[in-house]
C-alpha cells in the first residue's frame, strides 16, 4: 500500500484521506477473506507532530493490528526522504522542485537549510523487492537512508549540473552512485523536445573538420558504430545508465518515449552538422539510419557493460 496524500491546504484532509485509504483496504480484505502479506509505506515524518506523519503512523498501526488479529503477514516500512525521476515539483521532494526550477530558468530559494536523509527510488524498490522475496515481516521496518546531506549542498550539486552540463557541455563525474542518481533525476526535468539535438562545435579548414564530441568529468565507455541505410538500433531503456548518441556522419532519426506514456519524441540529426541527444533514464530509445549511406555514430555510456547486470530492458519505442 503505497498511496497517500502528501500535501493539502487543509491538514485535516491529509489525515482523513490517508486513514480512509487504510480502512478501505482493510474492508476489502475482510469482505474477500484475503490474508496477504501486506507492505505499507510509512514515513520518518511519523516522528513529527503533523497530520501527515500522524496519519502514516496510525495507518501503519491499524494494518499491523489487523494482521495480528487475522494471522496475516505485515511489513510496515518507515521510509526516509525519497527522490528520483518524475517526482512532482512542489510536492514530492525538494530535489524535484529544484531540478524543475533550474531546468526552466527559475531561481530556487531555500527556506530551511535542513539536513536530509535521502534514498533513491531505485534503491527503495530493491529493498521492497527483497522484503517481498524473503517474506520479511516487521511491524516497523526502518528503511536506511543512503545519503545524508544539507539542502544547500544539494542545490550546489544541481547548480553545478546546470552550469557544466547545460552551459559548458560537460558530462559530470558519475562514479558516486548518489551523484549519478541525482544527475539522472535532474536530466528528467529537461525540456527534451527543445533542448535536443545539441549541435557540436565544429572547426573546418582545408584539411577537413575537427569536432569535439564530448567533454567528460566522468569515466565510462565510448563506442563507435556504422549503421546501414534503413537499419534501426536500440529499442531499449535503462534505469540507471546515462547515455549519449552523437551523429558525426550520415542522417539519423533518434526516437525517445518515456516508459508508461505514448508520446514519441523525434529528433533528426545530420552528420554535416554533428550533434547529439542524451538518453534520460526510463526512456526507451532507438536510432535509425534515414540516409542513403552508412551512418556513423559515437556512443558514450557512464559505465562498462556487465553481462550479469546490463541495466538494459528491451521495449520498442
Amino acid at each position: 500500500h503505497l498511496a497517500a496524500l502528501n500535501r493539502h491546504n487543509d491538514p485535516q484532509t491529509i489525515y482523513d484521506t490517508n486513514i480512509q485509504l487504510v480502512k478501505k483496504l482493510l474492508k476489502a480484505l475482510d469482505s474477500t477473506g484475503s490474508r496477504p502479506h501486506i507492505l505499507f509505506s510509512s514515513s520518518t515524518q511519523e516522528e513529527r507532530d503533523n497530520m501527515f506523519g500522524r496519519s502514516k503512523r496510525e495507518g501503519r498501526e491499524l494494518l499491523s493490528g489487523w494482521s495480528k488479529d487475522n494471522n496475516s503477514s505485515f511489513t510496515g516500512l518507515v521510509i526516509p526522504n525519497v527522490f528520483g525521476p518524475f517526482g512532482a515539483p512542489y510536492y514530492n521532494s525538494v530535489i524535484a522542485t529544484f531540478s524543475h526550477q533550474l531546468t526552466h530558468n527559475e531561481e530556487p530559494e531555500i527556506e530551511i537549510d535542513a539536513q536530509l536523509k535521502l534514498i533513491y527510488v531505485g534503491e527503495l524498490v530493491k529493498i521492497i523487492y527483497d522484503l517481498i522475496k524473503n517474506k520479511t515481516a516487521s511491524s516497523e521496518f526502518r528503511v536506511p537512508h543512503t545519503r545524508e546531506i544539507k539542502v544547500t549542498e544539494i542545490l550546489e550539486l544541481l547548480k553545478g549540473f546546470k552550469s557544466n552540463y547545460y552551459e559548458k557541455g560537460f558530462l559530470p563525474d558519475l562514479d558516486d552512485p548518489f551523484v549519478r542518481n541525482l544527475f539522472n533525476t535532474f536530466l528528467c526535468y529537461t525540456n527534451i523536445e527543445s533542448h535536443f539535438p545539441v549541435k557540436l562545435k565544429q572547426s573546418s579548414d582545408e584539411r577537413g573538420s575537427f569536432v569535439e564530441t564530448m567533454k567528460l568529468k566522468s569515466g565510462g565507455q565510448v563506442s563507435f558504430s556504422t549503421t546501414r541505410p534503413g537499419i534501426t538500433r536500440g529499442n531499449h531503456f535503462h534505469t540507471r545508465k546515462a547515455e549519449r548518441f552523437a551523429v558525426i556522419r550520415g542522417n539519423a532519426l533518434i526516437q525517445l518515449r518515456r516508459i508508461g506514456t505514448d508520446k514519441v519524441l523525434n529528433f533528426e540529426l545530420d552528420g554535416s552538422e554533428p550533434s547529439y541527444v542524451d538518453m534520460p533514464v526510463w526512456h526507451t530509445h532507438n536510432i535509425t539510419n534515414t540516409g542513403n549511406e552508412d551512418l556513423y555514430t559515437i556512443f558514450w555510456i557512464n559505465e562498462f557493460f556487465d553481462a550479469n547486470d546490463p541495466d538494459t530492458f528491451l521495449e520498442s519505442v
